[in-house]
């Protein structure tokens, strides 16, 4: 038998990781549905759900290629040259990791980075129009942002123009996934406009435990989207589980000692956000900084995340389940406090400026997120207005008054019997309960 380099406790802990980022998405699909109104949360777990199906059929055909293929160049790789992953099935006797581990991680990040977008346009989306942005912003704006992060020859990888020969770290996604998701649901939220009635008409939360087990689910599967991130079962591994692990906890005391505070009351849905908050603040930053330093970071994060899902009332925009709030500005505080609070003495090595290092990582750390920031916006922004002028993104406002569920997918998520043999026909706000003998209008 030929000797192999292969090490099958490394595979075996990628391809765990990627199984775990897997369980990720239906955990959002909860996350999110739970946060809708009853007569969007088919709607949402359709957008989430088809982000994945799409995603993941591109990532196979060119995605991947886009992104990884050798040989790229500063701004883009090859979108065909390893076109539906060809030649990639081959054993390779000098790799550590199949190819194909690494192929099946990375497809995770591309398809719950667009599904991350969903939450920003909740109650309101045709998804038809919803697929064509999904596959369109996937290839355009992800498969080449994810390039520029992580792949040998991308820009920000390399350290390359004004980062000054610094690479920007983004170890899990920070930029990548969530700075870049909250740029583009931000544009969405402005392509759509607000929801009928929103912000006079109160939008609570339909099932606040839905919301409780998907950031369960997240926080589990995120153990996997970030140390897996290390592509191997090792030191490096570990201290980025107990930095995700420590991070979390903080983020969420931040998130409720802020509400409390604030309001008066520390809410369940606050307990999830501040969890979610600290995943994504953590995220760039877990194998560059210390236990102390999650803590730090985390706590940070989860007192201006909670404080920044308040801007959208003060600044008039829509963003329906805080994705800007949560996503964008928690990978923004993650990507830039590396800058401050990492420390060599962890794996990634670097000092920021509290541990004596220069300027040189901020300044690297700040242009990067900005630059992604800037692009998925405007063209996100683009590709939503040309879709809209066209296909139309947005339901007619009787439908979403109805329900989105019914309107578009003709199904809805509950179903309430009772003696007489009646049922709620709709589970929106003015639902009617048709029976026997009845109608009774009922809200969501």
């Amino acid at each position: 038998m030929a000797e192999t380099a292969l090490n099958s406790g490394d595979t075996a802990w990628v391809l765990t990781s990627a199984a775990l980022v897997l369980l990720m998405l239906p955990g959002l699909a909860l996350f999110y549905g739970g946060m809708t109104r009853s007569k969007s949360v088919l709607n949402m777990f359709m957008m989430v759900f088809g982000a994945l199906f799409l995603v993941g059929a591109l990532w196979v055909l060119y995605g991947y290629s886009m992104t990884f293929a050798d040989g790229g160049g500063a701004f883009l790789s090859s979108p065909f040259s390893l076109f539906g992953l060809e030649g990639l099935m081959a054993d390779d006797p000098e790799a550590s990791l199949p190819t194909m581990a690494f192929v099946a991680f990375q497809a995770m990040f591309a398809a719950i980075t667009v599904a991350l977008i969903a939450g920003a346009i909740a109650d309101r989306t045709k998804f038809a129009a919803w697929m064509v942005f999904a596959g369109i912003w996937a290839t355009v704006v992800y498969f080449p942002v994810a390039h520029w992060v992580w792949s040998a020859g991308g820009w920000i990888f390399e350290g390359l123009g004004p980062l000054n020969g610094v690479p920007a770290i983004d170890f899990a996604g920070g930029t990548a996934v969530h700075i870049n998701a909250g740029a583009a649901g931000l544009a969405l939220a402005l392509v759509l406009g607000k929801r009928v009635g929103w912000p006079k008409t109160p939008m609570r939360p339909h099932n606040l435990p839905l919301v409780m087990l998907g950031a369960g689910l997240l926080w589990f599967g995120w153990f996997g989207f970030n140390a897996g991130s290390a592509l191997a079962a090792d030191n490096a591994a570990s201290v980025v589980f107990v930095n995700t692990f420590a991070a979390t906890c903080a983020a969420a005391i931040g998130w409720l000692v802020t509400e409390k505070i604030r309001d008066g009351h520390a809410t369940t849905l606050g307990a999830a956000s501040g969890v979610v908050a600290g995943l994504v603040a953590i995220t760039p930053a877990c194998s560059s900084v210390s236990p102390l330093g999650a803590l730090a970071l985390g706590l940070i994060a989860g007192v201006l995340c909670a404080l920044a899902v308040g801007l959208k009332y003060r600044l008039g925009y829509d963003d329906s389940l805080d994705v800007v709030g949560v996503h964008l500005v928690g990978g923004l505080v993650g990507t830039l406090l590396i800058g401050f609070l990492a420390t060599a003495d962890a794996p990634a090595g670097v000092d920021g400026l509290f541990y004596g290092g220069g300027a040189g990582q901020l300044w690297s750390q700040t242009f990067a997120a900005l630059s992604v920031m800037v692009y998925s916006f405007v063209v996100a922004l683009a590709i939503g207005k040309v879709i809209d002028l066209t296909m139309g993104f947005r339901i007619t406002a009787d439908d979403e008054v109805s329900g989105v569920d019914t309107a578009i997918h003709a199904e809805n998520g509950y179903e309430f019997g009772n003696a007489a043999g009646g049922v709620y026909s709709g589970v929106g706000s003015g639902a009617i309960r048709t029976g026997k003998d009845s109608k009774q209008e009922v809200s969501a």
